[in-house]
């Protein structure tokens, strides 16, 4: 229940999603007697718009979740095992085409191959299925590993996680096939803006990783375009997560509300 949820409000809860629903019912309710109130909440939303666009709002509420992790030190030696969240592939469109398609946040999986040629005694563990309300046969580890295969990585040192559907099913799913034991040191990858809360999970599920983010978004506060789109992408991107980690840290799911470096 709470999947389906999480899909079906968690679109509305986007601001760009939020603030055309509010446009859209200003415009309903100018054809009114509540014309007034119809005007008001198009301004609203015209202006809300605006600021998420052209400023560094965005930037802002995203940059923070971003820093929260140094870059991994290599100089700690080398790990026994790499952990990949899924989130860059469409398995549906990767399905239709007959190849893998990647969307945002393909870093992930450009940088787990090129640590698994550093570390060649490493597991390279992809954990991903399909996030989709509707249940499809199509599994974005399978997608993953034909195109790590083609990046070079050994097609035997592969884990494949096909089952889950979100990140908190990611690190309880992982943590169930890796059964990492004592002093093993596992990297995990995936975007920075999104390492907060996979950390808070992992650990909570009881499988201690170090964090290898990539993915950067923004380069400080005051690093952003002139172009809606990116400012309204940002901001999404932004949102999403700070409302994930609240959500998670009243269900229990994590220990902290920001999760951050171990002391």
């Amino acid at each position: 229940m709470f999947f389906v949820l999480s899909k079906t409000f968690g679109l509305l809860a986007l601001p760009t999603n939020f603030m055309i629903v509010l446009g859209l019912i200003g415009v309903i309710l100018t054809m009114t007697p509540f014309a007034w109130l119809g005007r008001g909440l198009m301004l609203v939303a015209i202006v809300l718009l605006a600021v998420a666009g052209f400023t560094p709002f965005g930037n802002l509420v995203l940059a923070p979740l971003e820093d929260r992790f140094p870059a991994w030190d290599a100089a700690k030696g080398a790990p026994d095992g790499i952990v990949v969240l899924g989130g860059p592939i469409d398995p549906d469109l990767s399905l239709v085409h007959g190849m893998p398609v990647t969307l945002g946040g393909a870093d992930r999986l450009i940088q787990a191959a090129a640590l698994a040629r550093r570390y060649p005694n490493a597991r390279v563990l992809f954990t991903g299925g399909s996030a989709n309300l509707i249940s499809t046969n199509a599994k974005e580890a399978d997608q993953a590993a034909e195109l790590l295969v083609s990046l070079g990585v050994p097609k035997e040192r592969l884990m494949l996680e096909r089952q889950s559907r979100n990140t908190y099913e990611n690190a309880v799913f992982s943590r169930a096939m890796v059964m990492p034991k004592p002093g093993e040191r596992w990297l995990l990858v995936t975007s920075a803006y999104h390492m907060p809360r996979s950390v808070g999970l992992f650990r909570k599920a009881g499988f201690p990783v170090e964090p290898y983010p990539v993915d950067w978004r923004v380069n400080g506060i005051f690093d952003f375009e002139m172009f809606a789109v990116q400012g309204l992408r940002r901001t999404d991107i932004a949102v999403r997560e700070w409302v994930g980690l609240v959500t998670y840290r009243l269900r229990g799911r994590i220990d902290e509300l920001f999760p951050g470096p171990e002391s």
